[in-house]
Parts: C-alpha cells; structure tokens; sequence
C-alpha cells in the first residue's frame, strides 16, 4: 500500500453523487480532499491548494475537462485522472494528449479508483523545473543525446535542434528509457511495467498513444522519425547517421 502522508487532492466533478463517492474513496487512502463542481473553479482550487492528484470530469459546466487540463498543465505536475460517461475512443485519445495521466470511464468502482491511484504513485512525481539559462549548468547534469535531441535528466528538459520541447511526465519517462537503450526494442508491455507499472500491463493503448503524441512532439527530421515501429513487436530509436 502507498504511502499518501500529507498528499492532497482535488476533485473536479459536477455530479454531487459522484463527487462525494471520489472524495470519500480518496480520503480513504489518506488524501485530504478539496472538489469543485465547475471548470473555473476547478482551476482555482488546484491554483490554491497545489494537490498532488486531480481528478477531472470531462464534461463540466463553464468550460469542459479538456480545457480543464490544458490549463492546469500551464502550471501544475499533479497527477491527472480523467473521468467520463463518454467511452468514445477519441475522448480517451483527446483527454491523455492534453496532459491527463490516466482516464476512467463511469461507472467506475471505489476499488478500481484506488489501485489506478495507487499505480500513478509508483511512479516519482517531479515538480515542474525552470528552465535553465546557461549551458554549462545543463551540462552538469546527466544529459542523454540521440541525433538531434538532448535530454536533461535531472532537470527533465528535452531539446530538439536547441529547440526546447515541452512534454508531459509520461511522454518525458518514455523519451528516458527508449533513448537510454537506443538499439533495444521495447515492447509496449514493457514500456508498460517499466513507465506505468506492472498494473498496466494489458494496456497496451497507453503506449501507442503518449509514443504518437511524443513523435509529434519530436517531429520529423529529413522524412524520418525518430522513433520506430518495430512490427509485431514495439518501438526502438530509429538509428542516427
């Protein structure tokens, strides 16, 4: 069981029922717990309490979930669940492209909002860090290069062509374990128990989507991508030079 000593919450839900049944399975994990019943205030209470978890509903008054999320990524690292009633493929794809971290379709049990959290928590939460202004400081620390990109560790920068990359933790993790071992094939049940842990394991979705948002983020250089698809098996860096 993880630990959640002195770990926040918010929720973000317009439904009273629902609402009260996520802020009661988190308090149970030892969460304390603020909600908000609209988009607007939503924002304004993860501004003031600077949770570490937000849950979100993607369909809020004021303005929806996703502009919820697009949001707070301007300014917090919190861990995001999306929720939903929608079990449309494109909203799962649309919620974790704008920095969501897990997405729940209602109804959902108290059990199944408990083990995602409690997956999300296995994995280090790092701050957002501010950018650095000179390029020894960045040299100080470990920097992973392949081709055209630079990866601060430590400070969790990405760079393509000096150009800074912004991406989310997932998309960032990723980029980490495939440019560590650039001539490995991950297989996406792999990245899974290495980026998700091993709860994820049959979840393969999550990886095909956050490496295309990634790819993107990356983009492409002479026609080529810098991750692969291997067939029938996963992903690779694509060979450099």
């Amino acid at each position: 069981m993880i630990s959640t000593m002195e770990r926040s919450a918010v929720v973000i839900e317009d439904d009273a029922d629902i609402r009260g049944l996520i802020e009661h399975t988190l308090a149970s994990q030892g969460f304390a717990v603020s909600t908000a019943a609209d988009g607007p205030s939503g924002v304004e209470k993860v501004r003031e309490v600077g949770p570490d978890l937000v849950t979100l509903d993607l369909g809020l008054p004021g303005f929806d979930g996703i502009e919820v999320c697009r949001r707070l990524r301007e300014f917090t690292d919190a861990y995001i669940v999306m929720v939903s009633a929608r079990q449309d493929e494109i909203d799962k794809l649309i919620g974790l492209e704008t920095g969501a971290d897990d997405y729940l379709v209602k109804p959902f049990s108290p059990r199944e909002l408990k083990a995602r959290v409690t997956a999300l928590f296995r994995r280090p939460r790092h701050q957002p860090t501010a950018p650095v202004a000179v390029a020894a400081e960045v040299d100080s620390n470990e920097v992973l290069r392949h081709g055209p990109v630079a990866v601060d560790v430590d400070a969790r920068q990405v760079w393509v062509n000096d150009a800074e990359r912004d991406l989310t933790r997932i998309e960032f993790d990723l980029l980490v374990e495939l440019i560590r071992r650039p001539n490995r094939v991950w297989s996406r049940e792999s990245l899974l128990r290495t980026v998700w842990g091993n709860e994820w394991s049959t979840d393969t979705h999550l990886v095909e989507v956050h490496v295309g948002n990634l790819r993107k983020k990356l983009g492409d250089h002479g026609g080529q991508v810098l991750i692969r698809t291997v067939r029938g098996v996963g992903y690779r860096m694509e060979p450099i030079g």
